[in-house]
């Protein structure tokens, strides 16, 4: 494939190869604007390989003289199948007179998938394959996570008035007297969860995200989502945030689910699927309108959740709005806003 700024296709290089057997080379080459050099080269490239020679090469070298050697590269994975550390096998190659650092068969052991010592059986094969994460039923995993947005102040913020107006400036005041006296009034946390299989979605705009906060959203989304058919609750996924370690968090949802998970530490796309949820969100309500007020906005998450829901096409649902993959939903809702 060309990059953009090419002046001649593969089949644009032909047709002025072809004209050179009758005119010179420079001639050609002044009248398609581009250098004699640059078609002097594609001739010669013709001349040797035909048309195969009038597309473009890797820019990779031939040949590279640091690159490990295919028969090295298969010794390392022969003892990595001995279940033998990076740092042993230095010392192996090392006996045989092949020098090599430990940083060079670690990258070589993370290419040919033999990094992790616990991933492979007894014959030295992995045992593990990379996959995604999916949900087989409804309430399968119910993906749970907390975004905070900034709270927008009567009349609106700085998006609207400017980032040095007046407006500005009396809200970053109250903000700091409220901080002064003890209290956090400048952030709102939407609570999410979302059907890992339907990617069916409930938010709720909380003024914490303490684990009593989300305990009472935990159960009020359990009877949101019972009222479109998710009855069977079977692994309730969230992030290691401080309100979901919380005993108290694991009990409630052991009471009615089979499990809590938490994803593993520094790793959201665990939990990608009410992230990107919530990304969504953000790029198409939070961010993309001004807002006068914070109950103005809340209002319109409410709106836009119904949106979502029942009208927005998602890929993951066969370009389908998510309460299509349900059998049961809420009948009540029109087929357009005005």
């Amino acid at each position: 494939m060309t990059h953009r700024n090419a002046p001649l296709t593969p089949q644009g290089r032909l047709r002025l190869v072809l004209r050179c057997r009758h005119r010179p080379i420079a001639h050609i080459a002044a009248e398609a604007g581009v250098s004699r050099q640059c078609l002097g080269k594609w001739v010669a490239r013709y001349r040797e390989h035909g048309e195969a020679g009038l597309h473009d090469r890797s820019s990779a070298p031939a040949q590279r003289p640091t690159q490990t050697p295919v028969a090295v590269v298969e010794q390392i994975a022969v003892m990595r199948k001995n279940k033998w550390s990076a740092r042993r096998i230095v010392r192996e190659l090392a006996a045989q007179d092949i020098p090599i650092s430990v940083a060079t068969v670690t990258r070589w052991l993370h290419k040919l998938g033999l990094a992790r010592l616990d991933h492979l059986d007894v014959d030295g094969e992995p045992l593990r394959r990379p996959g995604t994460i999916k949900a087989w039923w409804p309430g399968h995993m119910i993906h749970i996570d907390v975004k905070k947005v900034g709270r927008i102040p009567d009349g609106g913020g700085w998006r609207i008035h400017g980032i040095n107006s007046d407006q500005a400036r009396a809200a970053a005041r109250a903000t700091a007297k409220a901080k002064a006296s003890g209290t956090r009034p400048g952030y709102v946390y939407l609570h999410s969860a979302v059907d890992g299989f339907s990617r069916l979605a409930y938010t709720e705009a909380l003024e914490d995200e303490t684990a009593k906060t989300a305990i009472g959203f935990l159960f009020r989304a359990r009877v949101w989502f019972a009222a479109h058919g998710v009855t069977r609750f079977t692994r309730i996924v969230t992030d290691n945030g401080s309100c979901y370690r919380a005993k108290d968090f694991t009990r409630a949802v052991c009471s009615f689910a089979a499990r809590h998970q938490r994803t593993r530490p520094y790793t959201p796309r665990h939990n990608g699927k009410v992230e990107r949820y919530q990304r969504i969100l953000a790029n198409e309500l939070l961010y993309a309108r001004p807002w006068l007020s914070e109950d103005h906005r809340r209002d319109a998450i409410a709106t836009w959740n119904l949106h979502y829901n029942y009208h927005r096409t998602h890929s993951a649902a066969g370009d389908q709005p998510p309460a299509s993959r349900l059998r049961t939903g809420v009948t009540n809702v029109m087929s357009n806003y005005n």
